[in-house]
């Protein structure tokens, strides 16, 4: 079994979309600007959530901000 697909139960935080504004990658069909979505894991650079599309991606942290829960 591959690492990722055990992230799919993840919980550790909440976070939501800050924007959407890439220079290098098309991210807005994957995240919806001021959504929240659950951070199933994390690196320095990345934030790994499960994206619109179902499946978990990973994103550069600046496109996120913690949720107010």
């Amino acid at each position: 079994m591959m690492l990722h697909e055990t992230w799919q139960d993840n919980d550790l935080r909440k976070v939501k979309v800050r924007h959407t504004d890439a220079e290098k990658y098309k991210v807005n069909d994957m995240l919806t600007e001021g959504k929240t979505y659950t951070v199933v894991n994390e690196t320095e650079e990345y934030i790994f959530v499960k994206d619109n599309s179902g499946k978990v991606g990973g994103y550069y942290k600046t496109y996120f901000e913690d949720a107010d829960e």
